[in-house]
């Protein structure tokens, strides 16, 4: 496996992290396409504003729209970048400040996509073993992750990093409901 390191993003790294978009690659796996245009169409109004906006601890970004169109406040986090010498895969953090809970609308504490042409390789599993650190020296107990029903490897990700399947989760409406999986990684 090559070196891996879970970088906070910079405008050095920005041209790899565009090509995996315009190659097809989300960072979102739940507004897919749609979010892969929104960030090229960002990166091409402001480089260095759209590489600014991943890194949020204190939650001063602009509102999320969520999947039916609706607007929350966005929480505090950021976004590191796995690279192996080029991009390999994008990780997403949020918290709220002072609690390991979570608002309805937020199926999770961390995100992650890998793109396909880098999947089988062992960079997931490591990402987040990467992100760990992040997410307990910002003060939470645990975190919470959740997967599709029959997204196994993404599962055993998560399995992987000493999570412990906590049961079933209903999706929130605003995220187009849904059954899926919640774990839970004590930090």
């Amino acid at each position: 496996m090559a070196e891996l390191q879970l970088l906070k993003p910079d405008l050095s790294m920005l041209d790899s992290y565009r090509d995996a978009l315009e190659r097809g690659w989300s960072p979102d796996n739940l507004m897919g396409a749609a979010a892969a245009k929104r960030e090229l169409a960002r990166i091409a109004e402001d480089p260095a504003a759209f590489v600014a906006s991943l890194d949020d601890p204190e939650g001063k970004g602009a509102p999320i729209r969520l999947p039916d169109g609706s607007e929350v406040p966005k929480l505090p986090g950021f976004r590191r970048w796995l690279w192996d010498g080029a991009f390999a895969g994008s990780f997403g953090f949020r918290w709220r400040p002072g609690t390991s809970d979570l608002p309805d609308h937020v199926p999770g504490h961390i995100g992650y996509s890998i793109p396909s042409w880098k999947a089988g390789r062992g960079y997931a599993t490591k990402g987040l073993a990467l992100l760990l650190p992040m997410c307990r020296a910002v003060g939470l107990a645990y975190v919470e992750l959740t997967t599709e029903m029959d997204s196994i490897p993404s599962q055993q990700v998560i399995l992987n990093n000493g999570g412990v399947l906590v049961g079933p989760y209903q999706k929130a409406a605003a995220l187009h409901g849904g059954e899926a999986l919640k774990f839970r990684i004590d930090l």
